[in-house]
């Protein structure tokens, strides 16, 4: 079999009927919202990745520094031939995983990207030959058909993305994850964890502006994708923290009154001055709060790890009332 191997199951108009439908009820519903999977064209990649870079943003970090510290604990527990990633990108920190597994002769990273795919699949067959890849082209918000590799399987959803999915979101996702795991497998998790506002907000609203650019560049998007004639300028970036869901909210706020055009969509997205558009939620976790949401899918929690600082946390968890 060829070290490297590619499966789409998103099919290649998804993308653009997506957009479409996400634009179209988001710029129409009150109060207005978009999807933050937007964000992440190539520019938007490029602002991403020099937002893990930050001073304010500790997540990356953090979730690395456990990375690196427990990647040989959670090898030694799980055994694991398949590494599974949901939403790899460019599988930066799954690398410390992949190095760590002895076992491990699997790889199947999931992304809606396949350029990234690519890319990631390039650099770790250079660097680990005897890997076989295979990179899945999907959506795993809409559903998972995962290829048939060898067990045990360790099934990672890294960076905190958990918290963009509202509660009965996660609900959805989570069972639909323990549907995929067979006994023996394992499901990782990375979540941010509830800390003081200061620190919550600054880590979305850092002082040289680059979230605020990545955060506008969703209109770029809809410029590009849809024709649409949003100018950059007629916004703010906003984050703010909801202590009652305990969730940051970052937001795109009218300077002042505007129509924007969107004429494939035959729609004109009236903005009165002061309204926000809301772009992205990113939760933030309690150990309890992670624990029932997982039991509540079918798990265990087994291992819970944190950064020194108590920040973020990587779980370790196993699908319950299996036999091994």
């Amino acid at each position: 079999m060829s070290p490297f191997a590619l499966t789409r199951t998103l099919p290649l108009d998804a993308t653009t009927a997506a957009l479409r439908a996400d634009v179209s009820t988001g710029l129409t519903r009150s109060p207005k919202e978009l999807p933050p999977k937007w964000f992440y064209d190539a520019r938007g990649s490029e602002l991403f990745d020099e937002i893990t870079l930050l001073p304010e943003y500790y997540p990356t970090r953090a979730e690395r520094e456990i990375l690196v510290a427990r990647a040989g604990e959670i090898a030694e527990i799980t055994g694991a031939r398949t590494l599974v990633e949901l939403g790899s990108g460019s599988s930066d920190k799954t690398r410390h995983l992949i190095g760590a597994l002895p076992s491990l002769d699997h790889y199947v990273p999931v992304d809606v990207s396949e350029s990234a795919l690519r890319g990631a699949a390039r650099t770790l067959l250079a660097e680990h030959p005897a890997l076989t890849v295979h990179a899945l082209v999907a959506d795993f918000q809409y559903g998972l058909a995962l290829p048939d590799t060898p067990g045990p399987r360790v099934l990672a959803f890294l960076g905190g993305t958990i918290g963009n999915l509202r509660p009965a979101e996660r609900a959805v996702f989570l069972a639909a994850v323990r549907a995929e795991l067979a006994p023996g497998d394992a499901l990782l998790l990375g979540t941010d964890l509830v800390k003081d506002e200061r620190t919550l907000v600054a880590a979305y609203d850092d002082a040289a502006g680059v979230t605020a650019a990545f955060n506008k560049n969703v209109l770029t998007v809809i410029n590009r994708e849809l024709g649409a004639d949003f100018d950059a300028d007629d916004f703010d970036h906003v984050a703010l923290w909801d202590a009652k869901e305990e969730w940051i909210e970052m937001r795109l706020r009218a300077r002042r009154a505007v129509v924007v055009k969107v004429p494939s969509l035959d729609l004109a997205a009236h903005f009165t001055a002061g309204e926000e558009l809301r772009t992205e939620v990113s939760a933030k976790f309690r150990r309890e709060g992670v624990r029932a949401e997982l039991a509540a899918a079918g798990f265990e929690l087994d291992r819970w790890w944190t950064d020194e600082e108590g920040r973020f946390a990587l779980s370790l968890s196993t699908p319950a009332g299996l036999p091994e």
